[in-house]
């Protein structure tokens, strides 16, 4: 019997718990959990991923071209079987399940609006098919809507839902399927890319499973530094993960067995980090509508730049020319490698909510088209998280101060100088601060604002808006 696995956000073969129960379905003789054993033996399995026009279409060009390449690497992995089909899955898995008569279609589940949407939809027509959705595993170490607090309601601070996240644990690593054939039914080509290469940006991060099990392997080296070199955007020492955990080319319940293994301050604050991913995700499940909407309307409509202005705003903050040289390095490392250490994504966000005062959602589009791991709920929540409109226990007063971020975190001003060639001749902490130089850099532009005055009016604002 032929067994189907449609690859959505799993583009991997180990640690995939649909994957293996697809090759158990399919006549092996292995387990299909997550606790051990070893899955199929000499199973017939068909691997499909559906080129969706409406994620397509969604996509940035980095986004784009990492996912060829993701999609490459896969196919690599299965001998070159991997089938692609372009199409509404709604309309081609059942299709596909016709003409190969399976009878169970085997996914990752998804969480997010979409997703939840599409799958709900893809059940119906498979169900008209004379086949059955049958979904295991996700793409978190806890699924969303599994941690509640005793009442059963879902955590809207993240503290609370981190131990309760922990208190719930998650299963072991599922085990790679074993003896499976691949059936190789012809694919589609993939759309032609019109802005590749032509956009500015490079893909920073090699794409597929193998390339993130080294990556991950090289930073367990140096994970036990992890909390005090996270947030130096000049040492770029994180794990640089995020892209591959957005594809799903390696599993958090990866990462989470093997710091496990390792007891300590660094490891702690990793995983203190997977928890805000799924805490994002958690949120969102139970709240849609913030991958648009504000959760909790937080300051009065006079609040925002008017246009024209808010569009030359943007547009300064978009390239990297706002004069702040902490914001406009990570704009511009964006634009470059498609791309931001985290502390920079927080400083260049609050700068355009807070001194700018401009809308997360433009803001969170922006990053959504030009990030590498742009994935809603993080993309989205992180964006509420910065701007104060998110679950939050203090969010009004927090505003971070570019220089302050820049002193602080890129001491020497070697994450600046890399990405702000107009200030590479500007010596050490100095780089933060160009207005106070005896002469301006040539090229650099002026401060768009002055930090000081936007932070009083936005901490006015906020006022205004708690009264009402």
């Amino acid at each position: 019997m032929t067994a189907l696995h449609w690859f959505r956000r799993d583009l991997r073969l180990a640690d995939n718990p649909a994957l293996a129960a697809a090759a158990g379905s399919s006549g092996g003789t292995g387990g299909t959990g997550g606790t051990g054993g070893r899955a199929g033996g000499g199973a017939d399995v068909v691997g499909l991923y559906v080129l969706d026009p409406a994620l397509w279409e969604a996509a940035g060009p980095p986004r784009r071209r990492h996912l060829r390449a993701s999609l490459a690497a896969l196919s690599a992995s299965m001998g070159g079987a991997l089938v692609v089909r372009t199409g509404d899955p709604t309309v081609v898995v059942p299709r596909l399940v016709r003409e190969i008569e399976v009878a169970e279609v085997h996914v990752s589940e998804s969480f997010e609006p979409y997703g939840r949407w599409r799958d709900a939809r893809t059940a119906h027509a498979l169900h008209d098919a004379g086949a059955r959705f049958v979904p295991l595993g996700s793409p978190y170490a806890v699924s969303p809507g599994r941690v509640v607090t005793q009442a059963g309601n879902p955590y809207k601070v993240f503290t609370p839902f981190r131990s309760a996240w922990l208190a719930h644990g998650w299963r072991r690593p599922a085990p790679r399927p074993q003896g499976v054939r691949w059936l190789d039914l012809g694919s589609d080509a993939l759309p032609d890319d019109p802005t590749a290469g032509n956009d500015g940006s490079e893909t920073a991060d090699a794409a597929g499973e193998q390339a993130a099990l080294a990556r991950w392997q090289e930073f367990l080296e140096r994970v036990d530094s992890y909390d005090s070199d996270r947030d130096r955007p000049d040492l770029d020492l994180t794990s640089r993960l995020s892209t591959a955990l957005k594809w799903g080319e390696i599993h958090p319940r990866t990462l989470l067995a093997d710091l496990a293994e390792r007891p300590g301050v660094g490891a702690a604050s990793y995983r203190s980090e997977l928890a805000w991913r799924e805490f994002h995700a958690d949120v969102l499940f139970h709240a849609p509508s913030a991958a648009r909407s504000s959760l909790r309307p937080v300051l009065p409509d006079d609040s925002w730049t008017p246009e024209p202005l808010a569009q030359e705003w943007f547009t300064r903050w978009a390239q990297g020319r706002t004069g702040y040289p902490m914001v406009d390095a990570g704009m511009r490392q964006l634009l470059a490698e498609g791309w931001m250490h985290g502390r920079t994504r927080m400083v260049v966000a609050s700068f355009l909510v807070k001194d700018l005062h401009l809308p997360w959602q433009r803001g969170a589009q922006h990053f959504m088209d030009h990030l590498l791991d742009a994935d809603v709920s993080q993309n989205q929540l992180n964006w509420q998280w910065v701007a104060g409109t998110g679950h939050d226990a203090a969010p009004y007063f927090r505003i971070f101060n570019p220089v302050a971020q820049g002193l602080r975190f890129d001491p020497d001003g070697d994450y600046v100088r890399r990405w702000v060639p107009e200030l590479r001749e500007v010596p050490g902490r100095a780089v933060h601060e160009p207005w106070k130089l005896p002469a301006p850099p040539p090229g650099y532009p002026e401060r768009m604002v002055d930090h000081a005055h936007e932070r009083a009016v936005t901490l006015d604002d906020y006022a205004r808006g708690k009264d009402r």
